[in-house]
């Protein structure tokens, strides 16, 4: 390829990728705009539209490129030259790594078939330097000097999101209680004692978030400070010290949140000191840059290959009947395929499937489904793969696998979190446990409903365990919008007919649920069931199902609280 010509291309991709960041960014400064408006709407509005940008404008840059290269686009050797001269016009910027990740997105949608090549694409040379230094624009100080009182008020008076509190006096009394009784009780203030907190906000459905640290007792101690407006105004909603909690607020199992990022590495490596075992491409997905995430992520693996030696297997659990599920035991990821063929009474395609895994990625998750990353032409060495496991893709996903110079390679899959089946838990834990999961089981399909998600296949075994015990859902191939579906009771039988009848004696169209069906399959071990259905009456009842519909068909946007809702200042303040 002539000199010149790697260098239009270089530049065109360097130039799309500006593009997408500013763009990327208009649509991230709306999120304090919706928020002071109260406009939950256009919230999650604004969060799709996000989401869908990457790839509505990688898709023509792609094209552009391939018509610049015409018969060299999908020559691998061309890209070498492209990838040397990017790697110099990016080399000083501030967001190098997401340049980086773009640049892969980009030869990966014009040379669709092909492995992850180092030679070409950004891989394990890529950027890899997260720390943020102590003056740092993107955070402000608090010096211990000023007293406790003193730096709570100059916080809420540096973030004031643009309109009235509710009552400031009544946050201040409780963020000072809070500090009091959590902190000071513990550790005595030092002349080196300070208080940081980012100076970007994060922004979710209802609620921002600042996100802080405090260096005490020599060491830092992480806070969160969810705020809420509501009809009267801002007001803190409560301070969160516990690591658990800070953790959830940013799972894997929550939307990305909408944040100013001018120097992504750095606000990675800030949250790094706040929630240090998460993984660096975790906070990439929750600052939004799920693309660099899973960019990150597929390293990791290629580290985890590189240092382990256990083999791929089939992961533990009743099989799908959409999914093939393997795992490296050592790893924590579950690999899912979607199979050739489904058996009755499954009839969807292979295509709707991937639907619903994108209409999911869309969605907002509120901490009840798990985030997943899709992947094309995934290698794998063949000397790790299980022989149990290879003759179980040969027999379900045949077309999706091949074997390529000592390679497994799958066409197409998905990577998840791995998690404990709901159903293997229940049938080993204790009946305290039992019956504390069940009740989480079903407080997730409730709040999965109020997202407007309606599950589908709500079987045990659809649902895992985070390590917090926390109760996800995971299978996706029957999940429906909750405003689609049509809620009944069942008739009752009148006649001799009717009752004795072998098959349903009532019409039922394919989205009719009937609630009271639930309690025949939904927990099985007997010590647990009768508590459980107890406590989760409504699950049962039409009615209550039909009310939700009503709420979300009305506009209401019913906010998943991602931490107890008994440790608001206060719990029956509406937003």
């Amino acid at each position: 390829m002539p000199q010149k010509l790697a260098i239009i291309l270089a530049e065109k991709i360097l130039k799309g990728f500006k593009s997408y960041m500013i763009f990327f960014n208009t649509y991230t400064s709306l999120a304090p705009v919706h928020f002071r408006d109260r406009n939950w709407l256009e919230t999650q509005i604004n969060h799709r539209q996000r989401l869908r940008l990457y790839k509505d404008l990688l898709i023509p840059l792609a094209m552009e490129c391939m018509e610049i290269l015409k018969q060299h686009a999908t020559e691998p050797a061309s890209w070498v030259y492209v990838k040397n001269h990017y790697s110099k016009l990016i080399a000083e910027m501030y967001n190098v790594e997401l340049a980086e990740t773009f640049f892969n997105s980009v030869v990966r949608k014009i040379i669709p078939k092909t492995v992850v090549n180092e030679e070409f694409m950004f891989v394990m040379e890529g950027f890899d330097s997260y720390d943020i230094p102590e003056n740092s624009d993107l955070i402000r100080t608090y010096p211990s000097s000023w007293g406790v009182e003193k730096i709570i008020r100059k916080i809420l008076e540096d973030y004031d999101f643009g309109t009235q509190y509710m009552d400031k006096e009544h946050d201040v009394k409780c963020l000072i209680q809070s500090v009091k009784e959590v902190i000071l009780s513990r550790y005595n203030v030092s002349s080196d004692t300070k208080t940081q907190i980012l100076k970007s906000v994060f922004y979710r459905n209802k609620a921002a978030y600042l996100v802080g640290r405090t260096f005490l007792g020599h060491k830092w101690m992480p806070f969160i400070i969810p705020m809420m407006n509501g009809p009267k105004g801002i007001f803190v909603d409560t301070l969160i010290f516990d690591p658990h909690i800070m953790s959830n607020i940013f799972s894997f199992t929550r939307s990305y949140f909408m944040v100013e990022a001018k120097k992504p590495s750095q606000i990675v490596a800030f949250l790094s000191s706040v929630i240090p075992h998460k993984k660096t491409h975790e906070l990439y997905n929750a600052l939004g840059f799920n693309k660099h995430g899973k960019t990150l992520l597929y390293r990791d693996f290629l580290i985890h290959l590189d240092q382990s030696s256990d083999n791929f297997e089939i992961a533990p659990g009743i099989k799908g009947m959409v999914m093939t599920v393997f795992t490296l035991p050592s790893l924590n990821l579950v690999f899912k395929l979607i199979k050739d063929h489904f058996e009755p009474p499954k009839s969807m395609t292979r295509q709707e499937v991937r639907e619903k895994y994108k209409l999911v990625s869309l969605h907002d998750r509120v901490g009840r489904m798990a985030d997943t990353h899709e992947f094309e032409y995934f290698a794998i060495p063949l000397n790790r793969i299980s022989k149990e496991l290879l003759q179980e893709l040969r027999n379900t996903v045949n077309s999706l696998i091949s074997i390529e110079n000592d390679h497994l390679i799958i066409k197409h899959l998905y990577t998840e979190r791995k998690m404990i089946p709901l159903n293997i838990f229940l049938e080993n834990c204790s009946k305290e446990d039992g019956i504390n999961v069940a009740k989480d089981y079903g407080r997730s399909i409730l709040q999965l409903a109020q997202a407007n998600i309606f599950p589908g296949d709500m079987m045990t075994k659809n649902f895992g365990l985070t390590r917090q015990k926390r109760v996800i859902f995971y299978d996706y191939d029957e999940i429906e919008f909750l405003s689609d579906m049509n809620f009944r009771k069942k008739p009752k039988a009148e006649t001799y007919e009717q009752i004795y009848a072998p098959e349903p004696w009532y019409t039922i169209a394919k989205n009719d649920v009937f609630p009271e069906d639930f309690k025949r399959w939904m927990i099985g071990r007997r010590d647990i069931k009768d508590e459980f259905i107890q406590y989760h009456e409504g699950l049962f009842d039409a009615e209550n199902w039909k009310q939700i519909q009503n709420r979300i068909a009305s506009g209401e946007m019913i906010h998943a609280y991602p931490y107890p809702e008994e440790i608001r200042f206060r719990p029956k303040q509406k937003i």
